[in-house]
């Protein structure tokens, strides 16, 4: 199976991880290139994107990293640039931004709803705005966003910004895809359900756990079917299936992948 992606440029937006081991951007990021892709590596944290980067070149890899801030119009359309000067086109666009606040309509402020929505969806936007045009001069590519299962069902916890945005971000994915599925271009969401990555100790454990990341995690285990979460490797690898010619016929549609959570939450 090693190849999945020879001789393909992705462009990954969120390339670096908050904190120590894998987020899901920076596990896909590394996977991608094991696979033969060349790797756009995009973070808002310089630090973020050159780690990833450099995990990929010490394995033979190919990387070039490149701060943005995703939410800003310019910066995004300087990081497409750069990469389209660098390899010539862009076959995949991996969309790995996000966070969540917690709270629901009457406890969050107005300013915390608009930032929240930005941060899940402008990311989105913004690099499908400036990717959607070379890949249709190219006549082919894979956009492969990552949404949350808080966007489909209510699983516990008022997070009422993110869970609209992730839904948002699903359908968004839809749109795309009809939009230009003529074109070559394929738009598909990877759905995480629980999963440990660095987000947990670094934000979930702060909001929820009273900064007890193994009291969080001991909990959120026992939340999922299998009894434990998922991690990073467990959304990269969906990715990798969206992102490569093996789901040529895959498009506007979502791959869940949460161990069963979304599957009793009815």
């Amino acid at each position: 199976m090693a190849g999945r992606l020879q001789d393909k440029v992705a462009l990954v937006v969120g390339a670096g991880s908050v904190g120590t081991g894998w987020g899901n951007g920076k596990a896909a990021a590394v996977l991608f290139a094991r696979e033969g892709a060349k790797v756009f590596a995009v973070d808002v944290r310089a630090q973020a994107a050159e780690e990833t980067a450099a995990l990929i070149a010490a394995e033979g890899g190919t990387a070039i990293a490149h701060q943005a801030d995703a939410t800003s119009g310019e910066a995004v359309k300087g990081a497409v640039g750069a990469c389209l000067a660098a390899w010539g086109r862009v076959d995949v666009l991996h969309n790995n931004v996000g966070a969540s606040e917690p709270g629901g309509p009457v406890e969050m402020s107005e300013e915390t709803w608009d930032s929240n929505l930005s941060l899940n969806l402008r990311p989105a936007f913004l690099a499908c705005k400036h990717v959607l045009p070379i890949m249709e001069r190219q006549r082919k590519g894979s956009i492969v966003n990552v949404s949350s299962v808080a966007g489909t069902r209510w699983i516990g916890r008022s997070l009422v910004a993110y869970q609209a945005a992730k839904a948002g971000l699903i359908q968004f994915s839809r749109a795309v895809a009809l939009q230009y599925a003529r074109d070559g271009i394929r738009s598909n969401c990877v759905v995480p359900g629980l999963m440990n990555t660095p987000l947990v100790a670094r934000r979930v454990a702060q909001q929820y756990g009273g900064g007890d990341v193994e009291k969080t995690v001991r909990e959120r285990d026992a939340l999922c079917p299998m009894g434990r979460m998922g991690d990073a490797w467990d959304v990269a690898y969906a990715a990798l299936y969206l992102a490569s010619d093996e789901s040529k016929y895959v498009t506007g549609t979502e791959i869940v992948v949460d161990g069963g959570l979304t599957a009793r939450c009815v």
